[in-house]
C-alpha cells in the first residue's frame, strides 16, 4: 500500500494496528497557520470506534498530540508530526492466524510482495491506519478554510441501497443525525438496515461516498490536476480577493 500522498501539500502515515500507536508527517503546510488541535480532535471523534452497532467495537480514544511543526499555536513551516496512541491493543487475539491468512485482507498480498506478514490485526493494512489520514485531513481543512475553501462528504451508498437525490437536493446539515451519515434519512434507514443484514450474515457489505468542494478558485486548477500558485502562501492579490 502507499505510505505517502500529495504533492505540495504531502503526508505520510506510520504505525500498525496493533503497535504503539500510529501517526503522520505532514510537509508542505506553510508557515502561519493558526493550527487549533480541537479542531483535528473533533474530526478524529467522528471517525472513533466503538460510536455505534454499526462500526468495529474497539475502544479507542484517539487523543491526538501534536508533537512538531507548531509553536504557540501558529504553523512553523516544518514538518507536522501528529500521534495517535493505540490503547485497545491486544495482540495476543490474533496468534491463532500468525500463520493463516484471512480471506478478503492484504495478508497474502503483504506476505508476497514483502516475504513479511504483520498479522496483527492487519498491521498497516487495517482501517486503523484511516485515522491518521483523518487527523491530516483535519489540517488541510484548516488550511483551506483560511482561503474560504470547504469540503464536504457524505455516505452515498451502501452495497446496493443508494441516494436517490443529487446533492443539491439534499439537506447536507443532516449528514452528522445518523450513524452512516447519510443526508437523506430514509435512505439512511435501509442502509443501517443493509450493515445489520450483512453483520446477521457475518459478511460484510461495500459503500460510497461523495465530496463537495465549495469555493475553489478556477485559478487553482487545471483540467487535469489541482494545484495552487506559487504566491498561495504569501496571500498576494493574485491568489486573494
Amino acid at each position: 500500500m502507499s505510505n505517502t500522498f500529495g504533492t505540495l501539500f504531502r503526508i505520510t502515515t506510520f504505525g500498525e494496528s496493533h503497535g504503539v500507536g500510529i501517526g503522520v508527517i505532514i510537509d508542505g503546510c506553510p508557515a502561519g497557520l493558526a493550527l487549533d488541535p480541537a479542531t483535528i480532535q473533533r474530526a478524529l471523534d467522528r471517525r472513533r470506534p466503538g460510536q455505534s452497532a454499526l462500526t468495529t467495537p474497539r475502544q479507542e480514544a484517539d487523543r491526538v498530540q501534536v508533537q512538531s511543526g507548531v509553536f504557540e499555536g501558529v504553523t512553523t513551516g516544518t514538518p507536522i508530526s501528529l500521534f495517535i496512541a493505540n490503547a485497545d491493543q491486544r495482540s495476543d487475539d490474533y496468534s491463532h492466524i500468525a500463520g493463516t491468512y484471512r480471506p478478503s485482507h492484504a495478508d497474502y498480498t503483504y506476505d508476497a510482495k514483502y516475504g513479511r506478514r504483520d498479522h496483527r490485526g492487519g498491521g498497516r493494512s487495517s482501517a486503523r491506519e484511516t485515522a491518521a489520514r483523518v487527523a491530516a485531513g483535519a489540517v488541510a481543512a484548516q488550511l483551506l478554510a483560511a482561503f474560504g475553501i470547504a469540503v464536504q462528504a457524505y455516505v452515498s451508498a451502501v452495497g446496493e441501497v443508494e441516494v436517490p437525490k443529487g446533492y443539491k437536493e439534499l439537506d447536507l446539515s443532516l449528514t452528522e443525525s445518523n450513524p452512516v451519515r447519510c443526508p437523506d434519512p430514509a435512505t439512511a434507514a435501509l442502509m443501517e438496515a443493509r450493515i445489520r443484514a450483512a453483520q446477521a450474515a457475518r459478511d460484510t457489505v461495500g459503500g460510497s461516498s461523495r465530496a463537495l468542494l465549495r469555493a475553489c478558485r478556477p485559478a487553482w486548477a487545471s483540467p487535469y490536476s489541482i494545484s495552487c500558485p506559487p504566491c498561495w502562501v504569501t496571500r498576494c492579490s493574485a491568489s486573494m480577493p
